[in-house]
Parts: C-alpha cells; structure tokens; sequence
C-alpha cells in the first residue's frame, strides 16, 4: 500500500490538512457542532437524534485541544484519512500521474470539503463509507477471518454515524447477492450486530425515541414538486460544484467490469433512487446522498484519467469552482468577502457576549431552542438549557438530566416570542429576543401521558388517561395545567384546547413519585377542523405547555 503514494500526493495532502486545521480553528462553530459537542459532555451509548459517534469524536478532540479545534480536530483527521482511502482504492495503474486531477475532483465537491473541517454526523460517515468499500474490496480479493472481522466493526463503525448508514450496507450486499452463501460475511455482519448491541440497549431503555421520531414524529408538508422533487435534483448538482456535468456523465458511462466496481454503481444509484422515492412525501437534505461522492469520485477519476478529450475543460471548470469554493471558505471567517450574504458562522460569538454581560453568571433557560442553548454554554462557559414546549419538537434536552441542573435555580428565561422583558438583545439573522428573571425556577418536562384507546375517540366520554411521572418527589397537580393539541395530517397544529382532568381516586392531590396517577377525561370539540392526530401539553407554573406525549392518531 505504501508504494501507492508519492511524494505529489502527500504535498496535496499535507497542504489540505495544514488548511483543514486552520479553517478549523478560526471558524466560530456551527449550532449544530455546538450541538453534538453538548453530545459529547456526557457520553452515551445514543442520543436523541443521532447515534454516539460524532459525539466520541468531539470528545477525543476536547482532549486533546481547547476551543474549537477542540470539536473538529478528529473530524480533521477523518476527512484526510477519507482522501488517503479513496486513492489507495483508485484502479489505475500510472494514476501518480493524475494526483493533480484526483486533488481538483476533491476540491470541487463544495459538502466534502466542508465534511473535512466541520465536525457533524456525515464527517464519520464518509470516513466509515470509504474503509467500508477500501475492506470490501480486500473481502473480495481474499475471504479471511481477520478481513471478515473489521470489516463487520467497520459496518458498526457506519451505523455508529448515522442510521441511514444502513442504505451503503444494503446496496452493497445487492450487488453481490451471492455474499448471502458466503460464512465470512455472515460472521461480518454478525460482529457487526454484536457491536451495535450498546446501542440496541440504549434504543430499548429509552422507548426507540430516536427511531419513532424519525419516523413518525417529524413535522411534514403537502408534497410539492419544487420544494421536494426538484429541490432535490438541485442538491444532487450541488453535491458535485461546477464538475458536476463530468461526475454525471462519468455515472452514466461507467460498466461494471468486476464486482467492487459493480458495488459501486449499486451504491450511487441506489441512494439516488432511495432519496428521490423518498421526496415524493418529504422533503430531502443536501447531505442525505453525501455518501455518493465516495463511489463517485472514484468513477470519475478513473474515467477522466483514460479520457484525455475532456480533461481540458476539467482542469479550466474545476479551477474556476475550486477557487469559488475556496472563497466561500475565506467568507466563513469574513463575512464582508460577500456583503449581501450572512451565515450561522457570522455573529455567534456577539450575541452570546452581549447576553453573557447582562445575564452574568445566571443560567439561562431558552424557550424552544436546542440550537442557542448549547451555543451560549460553548461560548460563555455557563450552564444553558432548552425548554421546549408543544410548538416546538423534543430533543436531546428532552431525556437528557440538563433540566436538573436548572431546577429550583434564579435563571434568565429567554424567547423568541414576547414583546418586551426585563432585557433584550438582537441574534443575527432574527429578530430581538426578550428575556426576564425567574428567582425559582421549576419544570416537569419529562412527565408523559398514556391513553389505553387508540386511535382516540373524540366523541367518547369518560376516557382513560394516565400520567407517568419519573421524577424522585410528588408533584402538586394544582400545579399542573392540561391541553390537548389537535394536528393535521403533517403534524401541524391546528389548535390547542384546554382539558379539565379528575383523578379516578378522589382524594389524590398529586402525581406520585416515580408512578403513573390515572384520570378520567372528556375529550374537548374540536373548533376550526376534525384532527388527524393529537398530543398532550402540560403546562407548570405558568410556563409554556409542553410536549408530553407523541402523536396520537385520531379515530375519524
């Protein structure tokens, strides 16, 4: 393998991480990294919406390295560690010569490069999809038990990242359905299992949540071509920048003369169709078919280098990208590079001083915000915590102990929605927040609700409710208010309505600790239109109601 790299290569190389590393450390974070290093301050088999891995590598990189190459600096290395995989799995002979022209392909897909310097879910599962087809293809040239071994903690390593890591594993297995008679690969796929088991665990103890929000919890639209479909189309050109013509045409041309090349084409076109289906009910993310550029940078290169009539253009097209791309980058750090355009990298540091110096050292509470809670603890070092209520959706602040920390504490509550406040400050990109003062600061945002009869049955009285309630002290239910939201067909709220609710033992004055209260309740009329769902709110000591229930199909 070594033989493979020359001393071109490894310039290319060393140049893009000293890069990498720079960018890295100079761009203020994304929400979403501030995000996932919240992940990574209490490490976990699973998290609300993703799998542990990004969160590992957020930690391993706060370990060794403060500020922001603190979150990146493994998701650095697994980006250069792609690139070197992708190359040692390059089929041509003399492609020493091309090093220059596989460096421009890398340079002109716009999501790769920023994957390289940006620690988040698709940074791992890049790297895991490219050990994934680097060991396949060694599985394929000789079955061992060791080959068969990695490989399966490769797969793990893949689905560690991000669930639908699962599409590369499937695509692959349907380009060669003899591996299904093969005991190697059995016993990869059984390793594979074995090491997600942690996961399995964490999934079970936490009632599936990632799986059913995912699934059935996220908030939908009517179809629409161009928002969906075309949207779509559009992200597949984005993808590949201004090469993307030759990227396409290289997909379009390319014959599959052994089985890893056969796996490849299988894993390109089953996640473009795989995505492409999936619009035609929801709308689709750039980054969902990232995982294509691996087999498609791979089939271009090899097309271009025994294609000499179309590198000309090549070379004059991927300059003129790489160095828009590269600008783009220079506009993270600066954002006067392109005056009439912001980003979530612009201003971050300035709002979270500006509220850290009139707030101090107070705990702030966000209304409806996973994104600037864990924003404002990075950048201020203070404790922050999301309070989500029924507009809004659960995340990791929903099962996670951050709303212990809070408890009982003087915070600084913080929105969105009010009019005025004890104080304000202006984010960028939004309109000015208003905040005030709770000196006692209590919620019961874990508490849950049952119903025994699904689907609900509006016009039924005297229906059955249950409340869990999994804290370690009895809650006074005076201090409980109750509604119900009713929900269209996409799990849009249609209105909400208050419910009166009479314990089934008269005398109880409380939710029990650690202990389900059961009611009798009567289903409010609905007033603007018949719901498709509803879900349960509770609202305590004045606060937001919240989400306390998933979607509950309604009978019509």
């Amino acid at each position: 393998m070594g033989n493979q790299f020359s001393k071109t290569f490894f310039i290319f190389l060393g140049i893009l991480l000293l890069l990498n590393l720079l960018q890295a450390h100079f761009t203020p974070l994304l929400y979403d990294e501030t995000y996932y290093w919240y992940y990574s301050q209490n490490l976990d088999w699973g998290y609300f919406d993703h799998p542990p891995m990004v969160a590992l590598l957020a930690k391993i990189s706060g370990f060794l390295l403060p500020g922001e190459l603190g979150v990146r600096f493994m998701g650095c290395l697994l980006g250069i560690g792609t690139i070197v995989l992708l190359w040692s799995m390059v089929g041509q002979r003399e492609k020493e010569r091309y090093t220059a022209l596989f460096f421009l392909l890398v340079f002109s897909m716009a999501l790769f490069n920023a994957y390289g310097f940006f620690t988040l879910p698709d940074t791992p599962l890049l790297f895991f999809t490219a050990l994934f087809l680097w060991l396949y293809n060694k599985f394929l040239s000789k079955n061992t038990v060791g080959t068969a071994f990695v490989l399966g903690l490769c797969m793990a390593g893949l689905l560690y990242s991000k669930y639908h890591a699962v599409l590369v594993i499937i695509f692959v297995v349907f380009s060669n359905p003899r591996l299904v008679f093969n005991k190697y690969a059995w016993f990869s796929v059984c390793v594979a299992l074995l090491a997600y088991v942690p996961h399995f665990i964490w999934l079970f103890e936490n009632d599936f949540i990632s799986v059913k929000y995912h699934l059935f919890e996220r908030p939908n639209q009517p179809y629409s071509f161009d928002e969906f479909t075309l949207g779509y189309l559009l992200n597949l050109v984005v993808n590949f920048g201004l090469l993307f013509p030759w990227f396409y045409w290289a997909l379009f041309k390319a014959k599959p003369k052994d089985k890893f090349q056969r796996s490849l084409l299988f894993l390109t076109y089953g996640v473009i169709l795989f995505f492409f289906l999936s619009t035609l009910h929801r709308r689709a993310q750039a980054q969902w078919v990232i995982v294509i550029c691996i087999p498609m940078l791979l089939l271009t290169f090899n097309h271009l280098a025994n294609e000499k009539s179309n590198r000309k253009w090549v070379w004059r097209i991927g300059i003129m990208g790489t160095v828009l791309i590269f600008y783009a980058r220079a506009w993270l750090l600066y954002q006067p590079l392109i005056p009439f355009m912001d980003y979530e990298t612009h201003g971050t540091k300035e709002w979270v001083r500006t509220l850290n110096e009139i707030v101090g050292d107070t705990p702030v509470v966000f209304e409806n915000s996973y994104r600037r809670a864990p924003m404002y603890a990075f950048y201020s070092g203070h404790t922050s915590f999301s309070l989500n209520n029924i507009y809004y959706r659960q995340n990791q602040y929903s099962i996670d102990s951050s709303e212990f920390k809070v408890q009982h504490k003087r915070v600084a509550y913080v929105t969105p929605f009010a009019n005025s406040g004890e104080f304000s400050y202006v984010p960028p990109r939004s309109n000015r927040y208003y905040g005030w003062y709770i000196d006692d600061f209590e919620s019961f945002r874990k508490l849950r609700c049952f119903v025994d009869s699904k689907p609900a049955n509006l016009n039924s009285t005297g229906q059955t409710l249950k409340i869990h309630n999994p804290y370690p002290k009895n809650i006074p239910i005076k201090k409980l208010k109750l509604s119900i939201a009713y929900l269209d067909d996409y799990k849009d709220i249609i209105e909400i309505l208050p419910i009166s609710i009479k314990p089934i033992a008269q005398e109880a004055t409380f939710l029990k600790a650690n202990d389900t209260t059961v009611f009798s309740i009567d289903y409010p009329k609905p007033q603007k239109q018949q719901p498709e769902f509803l879900k349960f709110s509770i609202s305590e000591n004045g606060l937001p109601g919240g989400i306390n229930s998933p979607s509950i199909k309604v009978k019509s």
